[in-house]
């Protein structure tokens, strides 16, 4: 009899140590910004850490405009599809999304449940994915969540696409031990609300949590870097001491990374098949000049510590408990 690893996603993800799902209950709270932090601080943590980004936002792909990687293309490979390397010849930073495989940028994806599944279960059993330290999913807003990887990826969200999320757990489930998720809120009542919906179902499917950033913690001032409360603030933290989280962080509004994110373009050093040239990372480079940058440091080094000092196999969370120590 085979094992629950011995299938297409088990084999693909074997070399995947860590698989780590951004998630909330609700849309707009950022969870494709902070899921592109992650992957370029985790990235940023060490000069061999290797990591991989999946958007499974089926509907509304944003990380390849984040990462400045509009306009590359998905190559096929005897192996498999090949990723697009944000970080060009360095290949330490992958990333794939339906956003690369749309004729133009502006199309929509109009699918039923049956085609969503269909693609979620090509990117995780038909990409090559290689050996990775981190996986980072990006996916819909929404409070399902999928298992994972053998190194380490991230996973985003959207609210009622249960299709997505249901697909994601039904697929993922061989690498189930390798999954932690990392729950967005602002500090607005309506989105912990959602959060809390979110928390009830990683702990109904026995998803550990790293923890719960609270996103949109304030304004950083463009001109003198003070941070205002423009809206309230303290929500996320309050939730995680109350249902026993660990808090990573407050992240304000930051106009420099707003900017960065929003407008990157195309970045040279990106390439999806081995061989390229450069190896000049501007994106990265930029956005460790932004205000934010250090913030996240923090988290992704908290992040790290949780998952080398947990005592699982292969440094993944035990799925007996819903909060990682």
């Amino acid at each position: 009899m085979s094992s629950p690893a011995d299938t297409p996603v088990g084999r693909r993800l074997q070399h995947v140590k860590h698989i780590i799902i951004v998630c909330s209950g609700k849309g707009g709270v950022g969870k494709s910004s902070v899921s592109a932090q992650l992957a370029l601080s985790l990235r940023g943590s060490s000069p061999t850490t290797r990591v991989a980004i999946l958007d499974v936002d089926l509907t509304g792909p944003s990380i390849p405009r984040m990462l400045g990687l509009d306009g590359h293309p998905v190559h096929q490979s005897s192996d498999g599809w090949v990723p697009v390397y944000a970080d060009g010849s360095e290949a330490r930073l992958a990333c794939m999304s339906v956003g690369f495989l749309l004729k133009k940028k502006e199309d929509s994806v109009v699918w039923r449940g049956p085609k969503k599944n269909a693609m979620i279960r090509q990117f995780l059993g038909d990409v090559r994915w290689g050996n990775l330290d981190y996986l980072v999913i990006d996916t819909p807003p929404g409070a399902f969540f999928l298992p994972s990887m053998h190194r380490t990826i991230l996973i985003e969200f959207h609210a009622g696409t249960s299709d997505e999320h249901l697909s994601l757990i039904e697929h993922m489930a061989p690498v189930h031990a390798r999954l932690s998720a990392v729950i967005v809120t602002t500090p607005q009542a309506v989105a912990l609300l959602d959060a809390m919906k979110c928390l009830s179902f990683t702990r109904a499917v026995s998803l550990p949590i790293l923890g719960l950033i609270e996103n949109m913690s304030g304004y950083v001032c463009p001109c003198c870097g003070e941070i205002s409360n423009v809206f309230s603030t303290g929500g996320g933290q309050e939730m995680a001491k109350r249902e026993g989280l660990r808090f990573l962080g407050s992240l304000p509004v930051d106009t420099e990374l707003v900017t960065l994110l929003d407008a990157a373009e195309p970045d040279q050093a990106a390439e999806s098949v081995e061989g390229s040239e450069s190896s000049s990372f501007e994106l990265f480079e930029r956005y460790q000049k932004t205000s934010t940058a250090a913030l996240f440091a923090k988290i992704a080094e908290d992040i790290i510590r949780t998952l080398d000092n947990n005592p699982s196999s292969d440094g993944a969370p035990s799925s007996g408990d819903s909060t990682v120590e």
